[in-house]
């Protein structure tokens, strides 16, 4: 049996031709919006009895007013159905490598103390979660009720889910009142409307429904005049209504005019104070059972609710009786049956009726009696939250224990939340600072200057131990990081090493001041500040972490100032040593992707491939979904870029920056994003694009307050000059070296900007331009790897035009093949291509213009392969098919040659054994370089390895 629903057919008709739609795998969504008691339960109680009647699989939840600060509530009641009926081995296959992320926020496994998941990561699994689920029973239709009350975590996943209803065979339906969410209005706009669209707007009924109504319910012999009393009483509420019939055919009234007069008493019943005045009639046990039952909230086990209320068996299952009879309570006739309210209404109003001080006595009632069930920490803390502090460790220890189950569950806020409450509890003494610093780390994420302010005062706190202040004083220094402050992160950990009373914390300390002056933009001197990490370093053998983090420190900074790249190399092993974890929580992941970055730019792009691709795999295992991951698509993403593969380059750094931006604007993440997607686009000839991506993120338009990497003030420059704009360029690049120089950060193959420069300023300063190009080779030459050399060479050709451009560029072309960059040696081939046809020299020049054409093209460079066409076509000649298939595997004869160079052969040697002319040994060592990421120095290392 299903309710006759009156004046809903616009409403039914869209419910149908949705429903038509799932059919043919077209999903939707729909809203509809009323204010209390106008039938959207009864609407949504259709929409199931018709998606069933269609072979829809049906998955439901109801926003509850009491569970609206329970984290994930909602998203359970979907998932459990689904998950009750099978064991714990089919849970693991269903969420896959999902498992240790999403479980606990869905209530399947207790939290297990492990890493706690960032929010962002717990939503993207619970997307794949559903995907997978409605590709696997489709059609789904999805039902929320009492949308307005869900709680914060479901409303963030469920609004950014909702879009990807669309793409998928699932219909997702909600019902809420468009009056009772306001601090969450902007996310629950944004999930009520899609694509413009806007809710049906659910009106009262006319009279004429009222009386159809009526006479359902009391017979045909009902008269007009009753009828409109009854809609005038009632306001057209079909709640109200028919709570009214069923009051009229308790007390026998006939539905006659001459007893409307009653109507309005009997209406009075049915909400507010009327209501409270029939329950407080069925007597003190139905009062206090009601009561229980609006503390605890919904689907309640009756021997809990009567535990509450402090009522025995007898005295509970009789005032269910009454309860049920007045239609208050439903459920509950039998004894495993959940207590329910009739009508979210009433449980508003019975909850409401409660008198203050008693309230708060039945919160802390409930929540001794839920620990007592054994219902866990957090079923406690809500009840607690609500309960005046007096003092009691129990209490701070169930809060505290329930922070640490939100957190697990990637509910930040929740815990945060709990653990407010137990400062004002207030805890022990000797306890207050382990509340401040657990305060501090959920905030971290959502709210980083609260975090400070929690990790200050836990700093303040007396008798602090040693253990716990080092912890509070590193996180405290990451929140402050995180938050653009630098200076005073790098001044908080100097003041803790000068007042360390032990070699291990004073070094950890002196390790993180390093870290945080190294990203410092405003660093007042930088080369002293490195001088004192080279002493330092000099003493350390990689013992402990951290002495492997200076290590680690110690070879970025060999990198930035240009250091011979066979040093930094040298300590990017010893900082590895067994491995550094980009999840390590105590250590942030800084360090390590400053030594996984030393092996790109000392040519060994490959080691540092593997090292990113597995601090992303571990960010991912842990469902770290934010800043860390953003950074690991990205950096990978510039690694591909500086290797010329450019189209998996921008594919990753795309992504890069999609995770980034979740993250917020102006974020380093999103920085670096930017700045790696301009000069991949740059190096793909799309420069018009390049150009539409920064003007979107303002790029370029402030210096950052941190170092970050491409330097953004020098990628704008560069983005200046693909444009045309040599002077606007010139400004930017300029003001760069003034910023970068005095600090001792002269890399070239870090940041180019000498070499920019000179090409802005080479047709109006020519002398300039020519003492920038050439200061830039002695730079890369001191570096000394010969993707930097090579690069720099092109350049100063480029600048130095004839009589010098032709060895310039020859000797640039030598230098690149010996280096794993391929794009550059591209750049190189086709430049000295184009001179060697100017100097007359066309047998060499169609060699050079072949080979930089087919690289160009397997780059994706695609301005430079129509560049390499037309000087070809210029000088006469005709460019060959391309080979755009190329393998990245070794040819026989390619592996036999890079086995030679393991073993230490020369190439004059390696060509005698091969029999091959010394220039067929250059180039297919070459080729060996580009495919496996490396130079000469680390070939053999990554032999070993495949």
């Amino acid at each position: 049996m299903h309710r006759a629903m009156f004046e809903r057919e616009a409403e039914l008709e869209a419910v149908d031709e949705a429903l038509t739609e799932l059919a043919a795998g077209t999903g939707n969504l729909l809203a509809f919006a009323g204010a209390a008691g106008l039938g959207k339960t009864t609407l949504l109680a259709e929409v199931r009895r018709r998606a069933t009647a269609r072979g829809c699989t049906v998955l439901s939840a109801r926003g509850g007013e009491q569970e609206q600060d329970l984290p994930f509530h909602t998203v359970r009641q979907f998932a459990q159905p689904v998950l009750a009926a099978v064991g714990e081995d089919e849970h693991r296959r269903m969420l896959g490598s999902w498992y240790d992320i999403v479980a606990p926020a869905i209530g399947l496994v207790a939290p297990d103390g492990g890493s706690a998941p960032d929010p962002q990561g717990v939503r993207d699994g619970l997307d794949w979660i559903v995907t997978r689920f409605v590709t696997r029973h489709r059609p789904v239709v999805v039902i929320l009720d009492d949308a307005h009350w869900t709680d914060a975590e479901s409303l963030a996943w469920l609004t950014a889910f909702a879009p990807r209803a669309a793409e998928l065979p699932m219909l997702l339906v909600v019902a809420y009142r468009p009056d009772e969410h306001p601090y969450r209005t902007a996310p629950f706009h944004s999930l009520a409307t899609r694509n413009g669209s806007r809710p049906f707007d659910l009106t009262a009924l006319t009279p004429q429904a009222v009386a159809r109504l009526v006479r359902d319910a009391l017979g045909p012999a009902a008269d007009d005049e009753f009828c409109r009393e009854c809609w005038a009483v009632t306001g057209g509420n079909p709640f109200e209504v028919i709570e009214l019939t069923v009051k009229v055919a308790d007390r026998r009234l006939k539905p006659q005019r001459e007893n409307t007069t009653e109507l309005r008493d009997l209406a009075g019943t049915v909400r507010g104070s009327g209501l409270v005045g029939r329950l407080e009639r069925l007597g003190p046990a139905a009062v206090r059972l009601a009561w229980a039952t609006a503390v605890l909230g919904t689907e309640i086990p009756p021997p809990l609710a009567a535990d509450v209320a402090g009522l025995g068996a007898e005295e509970a299952a009789e005032a269910r009786t009454r309860l049920h009879a007045a239609r208050i309570l439903a459920g509950g006739t039998e004894e495993d049956e959940p207590l329910r309210f009739f009508h979210p209404l009433i449980a508003s109003a019975v909850y409401q009726a409660i008198p203050a001080a008693l309230r708060v006595a039945l919160h802390g009632q409930a929540a001794a009696v839920v620990t007592g069930a054994g219902h866990g920490p957090t079923a406690a803390a809500r009840h607690l939250l609500e309960v005046h502090p007096e003092g009691d460790p129990e209490v701070v220890a169930t809060l505290r224990k329930a922070a640490r189950e939100y957190l697990r569950a990637g509910a930040p806020e929740a815990a945060r939340r709990c653990l407010e409450r137990a400062l004002r509890e207030p805890p022990e003494p000797g306890e207050r600072a382990a509340v401040l610093f657990e305060l501090g780390r959920s905030a971290l994420l959502t709210r980083p200057a609260t975090t400070v302010n929690h990790l200050r005062a836990a700093l303040e706190e007396p008798g602090l131990g040693p253990d716990l202040r080092e912890a509070v004083t590193c996180r405290l220094a990451q929140a402050l990081g995180h938050s653009g402050r630098m200076d005073e992160a790098a001044e908080l950990v100097a003041e803790e090493a000068r007042r360390a009373t032990t070699a291990r914390t004073r070094l950890r300390m002196r390790a993180e001041q390093f870290m945080w002056n190294a990203f410092r933009a405003d660093e007042p001197d930088s080369p002293a500040r490195s001088r004192r990490l080279a002493r330092l370093a000099d003493h350390l053998t990689g013992r402990g972490v951290a002495e492997r983090y200076i290590l680690g420190l110690r070879a970025w900074d060999a990198v930035v100032r240009g250091e011979p790249a066979t040093d930094a190399l040298c300590f990017a092993e010893e900082a590895l040593g067994s491995g550094l974890g980009w999840t390590n929580e105590d250590w942030g992941f800084e360090v390590p992707v400053m030594a996984a970055l030393t092996f790109l730019y000392c040519d060994q792009p490959g080691r540092a491939e593997e090292l990113f691709a597995d601090g992303i795999a571990e960010c991912e295992r842990k469902g770290w979904r934010g800043s860390h991951l953003a950074f690991g698509f990205t950096l990978l993403g510039y690694i591909r870029y500086r290797r010329g593969r450019l189209s998996e380059a921008e594919s990753l750094v795309r992504e890069g920056l999609r995770i980034a931006d979740r993250v917020g604007s102006g974020a380093p993440a999103q920085l670096a994003a930017i700045g790696t997607l301009i000069q991949t686009l740059i190096a793909r000839g799309r420069v018009e694009e390049a150009w539409e991506t920064a003007r979107r993120y303002d790029y370029g338009a402030a210096v950052p307050k941190a170092v970050v990497y491409p330097d953004a003030q020098a990628v704008h420059g560069e983005l200046l000059l693909a444009r045309g704009l040599p002077r606007d360029a010139e400004s930017r690049l300029a003001a760069t070296g003034r910023r970068l120089d005095p600090r001792g950060m002269r890399n070239p193959s870090w940041c180019p900007w000498q070499q920019h420069l000179a090409l802005a300023v080479r047709d109006t300063d020519p002398e300039r331009a020519t003492a920038h190009a050439l200061e830039s080779v002695g730079r890369a030459r001191r570096f000394g790897t010969a993707s930097a050399i090579g690069q720099a060479l092109r350049c100063a050709a480029e600048v130095a035009g004839d009589p010098r451009e032709v060895d310039l560029l020859r000797e640039a072309v030598e230098h690149l093949e010996r280096s794993p960059a391929s794009y550059e040696l591209a750049r190189a081939l086709v430049d000295h291509g184009a001179a060697l046809c100017r100097a007359g020299l066309p047998q060499e020049a169609a060699d050079q213009l072949y080979r930089g054409l087919e690289t160009a093209a397997h780059c994706g460079a695609e301005a430079l392969v129509e560049r390499a066409r037309a000087e070809l076509t210029a000088a006469g000649l005709r460019p060959l098919e391309l080979r755009y298939a190329q393998s990245e595997e070794l040819t026989a004869r390619e592996r036999t040659a890079a086995e030679w160079v393991a073993r230490g052969l020369t190439d004059p040697e390696i060509a005698r054994k091969m029999d091959l002319k010394e220039q067929a040994v250059t180039r297919l060592l070459s080729a060996v370089y580009r495919k496996l990421g490396t130079d000469r120095v680390g070939l053999a290392r990554v032999l070993e390895r495949r």
